[in-house]
Order: structure tokens, then C-alpha cells, then sequence
């Protein structure tokens, strides 16, 4: 089997499909959920903190020179950054959650018993026959 078809073969799984588009997705969500953050989130506790940018935030290192750009350690990002990921894993919580509940309830209908088999019934018929006889 050439690589080639050996490729083309996984490439087009299902499961590899599924993940490519989950994927995608996830990076889109990852990006409107970052602007949520900084764009909507963030401006208002700014505010209530007396007017702080928290994508300014940050401890110079080393001052910039002609040269050089400032050394910083930008914390104010980072607390960006932690306020994404949890709206991200409660969104992902949120889903999975839902999903677990709709396997419960699929799980949960009990089966059927099965029929008896064309035997059975007729031994069931000729038992009657006989009660009926005695």
C-alpha cells in the first residue's frame, strides 16, 4: 500500500474529520471568547478598580533605550489570559455536561425483552390445550 493511499485513507476517518472541524471551531470560539474578555469583561472591573487597563498592566524590567524595546513582565495580560481560559472550560463543562445527560437518558430506556421464539409459543399453545382438556 503506497503512503499515499494510506494517507488519503486517514485523512478521511471520521474521527480525523470530526477533529479538524472541532478544531476550527474551537479557535473561532477561542477568539470571541478573548474579545469577550478584553473588549466587554474587562473595561467595566477596570473601571471599578479606579480606572485600570489591565492590558497595560505589567512591571518594567529594564527601561527601552534608543535601541531597544522595555523589558516588562505584563501581568495585566496574563489575568486577560486566565479570564479567557475559564470562560473557555466552563463553556467546554457546559457542553459536556449536556452531552453526558443525553447518553444518561439514552442509556436509560430499558430494552426491550426479547419475544419468545416460535418454539416456545407453540409449546405455550399445546400447554393451554392441554389445561383445557383436564
Amino acid at each position: 500500500m503506497s503512503i499515499i493511499k494510506e494517507f488519503k485513507e486517514f485523512a478521511m476517518r471520521g474521527n480525523v474529520v470530526d477533529m479538524a472541524v472541532g478544531i476550527i471551531i474551537g479557535a473561532a470560539f477561542g477568539k470571541i471568547v478573548s474579545s469577550i474578555v478584553s473588549d466587554v469583561i474587562m473595561p467595566p472591573i477596570g473601571l471599578l478598580l479606579g480606572g485600570v487597563d489591565f492590558s497595560s498592566l505589567g512591571i518594567v524590567l529594564k527601561e527601552a533605550t534608543e535601541n531597544t524595546k522595555a523589558v516588562t513582565i505584563n501581568y495585566g495580560v496574563f489575568i486577560n489570559t486566565v479570564i479567557d481560559f475559564i470562560i473557555i472550560a466552563f463553556a467546554i463543562f457546559l457542553v459536556i455536561k449536556a452531552i453526558n445527560s443525553m447518553k444518561k437518558k439514552a442509556e436509560e430506556k430499558p430494552a426491550e425483552p426479547p419475544k419468545p421464539s416460535t418454539e416456545v409459543l407453540l409449546l405455550t399453545d399445546i400447554r393451554d390445550l392441554l389445561k383445557k382438556q383436564i
